[in-house]
């Protein structure tokens, strides 16, 4: 008795996998995009799936074990086909690091601050001809004041910053100068 029972159960649960099939297809081949390779997940699930029949405890979450199998099975084709290189054949492409990125944002919060604590007319000049690159001439037009003044301005926004700027900075010691500025847009 004992064996008919787990011969009708097998047979039961072969129907189940059967009628599953078409599903599990349409569901590999929306994550493939490859009919071929699709197929094959599907068979490779069913496959696991008769194998480890016995681990299927809730006989109504049937599908959602199927589907599992399938995504590990997935999963399992990802990081076997995986493009991998040799570390030794990698070259650096930025020689940028988290530190240095992080040091450079507070460079440019601290550009940024210092640049709205100079007064209205400074700033106007420091952004157009800086940060806008507009020359001279074109500063003095688009703020309606002569070209003397938008240098004199220009001349003074500069100084309260680098005065502003350099306060805080470390000098190199070998050289006792602070690190140059580099123009930040």
């Amino acid at each position: 008795m004992n064996l008919l029972n787990l011969v009708c159960r097998s047979q039961e649960l072969t129907k189940k996998l059967e009628t599953s099939r078409p599903r599990l297809y349409r569901m590999a081949y929306a994550w493939t995009c490859n009919a071929a390779l699709a197929d094959d997940l599907a068979q490779e699930t069913l496959v696991k799936a008769l194998s480890k029949a016995s681990q299927l405890r809730d006989p109504q979450a049937m599908n959602a074990w199927l589907f599992r199998i399938l995504s590990n099975c997935w999963r399992d084709y990802l990081r076997k086909h995986k493009e991998a290189e040799d570390i030794e054949n990698v070259s650096v492409l930025s020689e940028t690091t988290p530190e240095s990125s992080h040091e450079e944002q507070q460079l440019i919060q601290k550009v940024r601050d210092a640049i709205i604590n100079l007064s209205e007319g400074q700033r106007r000049v420091v952004t157009l001809v800086d940060l806008e690159g507009f020359t001279y001439s074109e500063v003095s037009h688009i703020l309606e004041i002569p070209v003397g003044t938008v240098m004199s301005r220009l001349c003074r926004a500069h100084n309260t910053l680098r005065d502003r700027l350099l306060r805080g900075m470390e000098f190199n010691t070998a050289t006792k100068r602070p690190a140059r500025f580099r123009r930040v847009k």
